[in-house]
Formats: C-alpha cells, structure tokens, sequence
C-alpha cells in the first residue's frame, strides 16, 4: 500500500493549502481567523458545518467592539486555499456583534463536517501561536518586526531571525500479529482511544524517538519499525510522523505509566474500538491496520 494513495485531512479532497509568503491585501470577502487563546472565532450551522467572519465583518466588529491588535496591519495573510484568502487578526480578538459567531476549542473542530474549514484553522491557530509568542526578540527584548521577504520576524536590534517552530513527533502502531495496541490519555479532556505517541528530544533520531516513547508509556521493546506518513497538525504547532513497528518478543506484559496514559491494551484487528474520523493520522493508521493495509 502506497500510503499517497490514502488522502488526509491536509490532501486534495479539502483543498490543496498554498502556503507560500506573500504580500496580499484583503478583500472584503476574505476569511479572517480570530483567536481568544486556544479557542477560535466560528458559526456552526444547524448541520454542523462552519462558517468563519469574513474581512469585512470582522474590521466591523473590531471598530464597534474596540478591538485591540498588536502590531500597526490588524490582519496577516497566511495561505489560501480553494481560491479564498485567508488571514488572522494579530492580537487577541474581542466579542462578536454577531451573536451567532462564538469562540470555541480549537479541538472540539475537529469533529465537524468541515474538513476543509477545520484545517484552515489549526494551520491558521499555528501561526497566530508563532505570532503571538514571538512579538519580542528572544535574545535581545527589543520589539520584532515582519520580514519583508519571508515568513519570518526579524529583531531590528540584533537581527536575531525568528522562524516558525514546527514540533517533530511520532504516532505509534504497535503491532503484535494481529493485535494493535491502543490506549487512552490520563488526565486530560480527550477521552478516545488513541495511539502511543509523544515528541522527538534533542540530538535524537526519529526511530530512536519510537522505541523511547513505547518503552517509557508502556515499558515494551519494538522491532521492525516502518515509516508510515506524516501530518501537519497545527493545534500542537507539530509535524506528525506515523511509524508502524513490531512487539520485539511474545508477551504482552505491559507497564504502565500512569501519569502519561490511563490504559493500553492490545486490540484483535477485526474488532478495534476506534474508526477513521477523517482527520487525525491516528486514526487513519488504526483503519490501514483493520483493513490489512499497514506497511509490512
């Protein structure tokens, strides 16, 4: 199985994402994303799909409402995508005069209709993160500034160049025959099944970042570790990189680490208790592996 042959949430279904920089005004029309924290600006219609504030609303509701930005341009151009533009407004965005637009969990959207709309938004959230976090330099204190040329902010003091930051990690398959292992998070609001999964460290290679993960959250070794596919996934500022790979020996005795995870366990291939959502890389794998497809 090619796994291009599978499409995702970032594929052509929803719309190929141009993200490319540029220079580009708004249009009354144009899309803006507006964050309060982690929660974002939308309509939810009655069948569940989303509508996002056009420029023009927005400018509006930011004149009425008095708005704050934090830079002297109130929305940044970010991408496009199935031929609209979108933007953020820089800073943290107020009350709507609308009332059918509310802020809601950047997560919580990913279980809507709107694939397309979804997407934007986690990649849009990304930005706004970046933008949000990196409005002083770093090394010096001094205030940044836009880079003319590229998606950069650019320390007018010391020149320090600041990038956006993209997390790499890994998601999980761990196979045992016809068994994957599944397992939910302790303590946190996402209760569903998901995969073992967590961040590459420092001077350490992505398949070291494999083995460690798996030891570390349920204390097996693994073998046979195969790449699988990658997902951008913006509500983490992350780089998901997906890797089947195989229990190295027979037993199935699991140690838990309890303030990581609240439970693992091996499921049979013909009964998972999870399905493609249609969004997240986890759950694509769990379905490849169901269906017999996974990489060998």
């Amino acid at each position: 199985m090619d796994p291009e042959d599978v499409e995702m949430l970032q594929d052509l279904e929803y719309g190929r994402l141009e993200n490319e920089f540029r220079h580009t005004a708004p249009v009354a029309t144009a899309k803006v994303v507006c964050a309060q924290g982690s929660r974002l600006l939308v309509k939810r219609k009655e069948d569940d799909t989303l509508v996002l504030p056009t420029y023009a609303e927005v400018m509006a509701w930011a004149k009425e409402k008095g708005w704050t930005h934090w830079y002297e341009n109130e929305v940044q151009y970010v991408f496009r995508m199935q031929e609209e533009d979108y933007f953020i407004w820089m800073g943290e965005a107020g009350a709507p005069a609308d009332t059918s637009f509310c802020y809601e969990p950047a997560m919580t959207l990913r279980q809507v209709k709107s694939k397309n709309i979804c997407y934007a938004m986690m990649t849009a959230w990304h930005l706004f993160d970046w933008y949000r976090s990196n409005r002083f330099c770093g090394r010096c204190g001094a205030k940044t500034k836009h880079d003319e040329k590229e998606r950069m902010m650019r320390c007018p003091e010391c020149n320090n160049m600041i990038f956006p930051k993209i997390a790499p990690s890994v998601i999980v398959g761990v196979t045992h025959g016809d068994r994957l292992l599944l397992s939910k998070y302790a303590n946190r609001s996402y209760t569903r099944y998901g995969m073992i999964a967590g961040f590459t460290e420092i001077g350490e290679t992505v398949e070291k970042t494999v083995q460690r993960e798996v030891m570390e959250e349920v204390g097996l070794k693994v073998k046979n570790i195969r790449y699988y596919k990658t997902q951008p996934w913006g509500v983490t500022g992350g780089l998901l990189l997906g890797y089947f790979c195989d229990l190295d020996g027979e037993g199935e005795d699991i140690t838990l680490d309890r303030e990581e995870l609240a439970m693992a366990e091996f499921f049979p291939r013909n009964n998972l208790p999870a399905h493609d959502d249609g969004i997240s890389l986890t759950r694509e794998m769990m379905r490849m592996f169901e269906e017999g497809r996974e990489p060998k």
